[in-house]
């Protein structure tokens, strides 16, 4: 690895150091101006000002939000994520018994997912301008254009309501067989991947035909190579890194697509356990997991463009 190569991953991991700490100010200054607070939401409307303001000083929440937000970034520094406000509980327990139901749902989607748009989008791309081509961007376009939110209503009124194929809620606690996990995975799989395919298909179509279209491959062509191996031997390479952001760009859909999804489906996970936190006004929990949102946005994001670094011929040989 040259030292090219080692100067753009550290720029790119500084990078995204410097974005993780600008997205802790912006979440806490967020959550800072929302309205009301945990103590208005334990107490009441009814709770007289001097009940408010001893219960505001137990919390800590009569501290100027400066040094809160000090402690706060300090506290996630150690690994110290704070006590809920409501249920007084460690906030870092609370997400860890919701976190691996995410990662289990995502993980799920994404096994789904990228390899039905991966081979969508370079069949596509191969025979663009052919009915198979037209059919699937047409399909692509029209799943984007509908929101997550009536892509699940819809779900739930055919498979469940309509057909009862499958159960409206996921249940991942009462799984005991592989039927069991079908059907609790079934639902928002169905509708995670309705977008992610769509939108990684389409950026995947992209990226092979812009290699296609490059003076190489029609020098490839010249050379007798067969369209099987000039895609595979010679586009797809070159493809890694547009390809590698069209994953992470798509599979970072799943961080704000799961909010609606588990909201609907009431899936135990940790993006219910978000909104669960707003409406309680449980800003330390509300907090980690946005910032745990971020943490995996910039993750997938600095992944992609050390994967296109790397792809890169023109910094792997000297």
């Amino acid at each position: 690895m040259n030292h090219a190569i080692l100067k753009l991953l550290a720029q790119r991991i500084a990078l995204a150091l410097v974005s993780l700490l600008a997205v802790s100010a912006i979440v806490f200054s967020i959550t800072a101006v929302l309205p009301g607070d945990a103590a208005q939401e334990q107490l009441g409307q009814d709770a007289t000002p001097e009940a408010l303001a001893a219960l505001r000083t137990q919390m800590g929440l009569d501290v100027p939000a400066p040094l809160r937000y000090v402690r706060w970034l300090g506290g996630l520094v150690k690994g110290d994520l704070g006590t809920s406000a409501t249920t007084q509980m460690p906030v870092g327990e609370l997400v860890a018994s919701r976190l691996p139901n995410s990662l289990l749902l995502a993980a799920v989607t994404a096994l789904f997912s990228v390899p039905i748009a991966l081979t969508l989008g370079i069949a596509c791309a191969v025979w663009r301008g052919s009915w198979f081509d037209r059919a699937a961007s047409t399909a692509a376009v029209g799943v984007v254009s509908v929101p997550e939110f009536l892509v699940a209503t819809l779900a739930v009124l055919v498979f469940a309501v309509k057909l009862r194929w499958l159960p409206a809620l996921s249940f991942v606690s009462d799984i005991d067989s592989l039927g069991q996990m079908l059907q609790a995975f079934a639902m928002p799989v169905l509708v995670l991947c309705c977008v992610i395919v769509a939108q990684m298909m389409r950026m995947t179509r992209a990226a092979v035909i812009d290699q296609l279209e490059a003076p190489y491959i029609e020098m490839v062509r010249l050379k007798g190579a067969s369209p099987m191996r000039m895609v595979l031997a010679h586009a797809l390479p070159n493809a890694v890194g547009p390809i590698a952001n069209a994953v992470a760009l798509s599979l970072s859909y799943l961080l704000g697509g799961v909010i609606i999804v588990e909201t609907i489906f009431n899936y135990p996970g940790i993006a219910k356990l978000m909104v669960d936190g707003v409406s309680q006004r449980d800003m330390p929990l509300v907090q980690t997991c946005a910032m745990i949102f971020c943490c995996a946005y910039l993750i997938l994001v600095t992944t992609a463009d050390i994967c296109g670094i790397l792809a890169n011929p023109r910094l792997r040989h000297r």
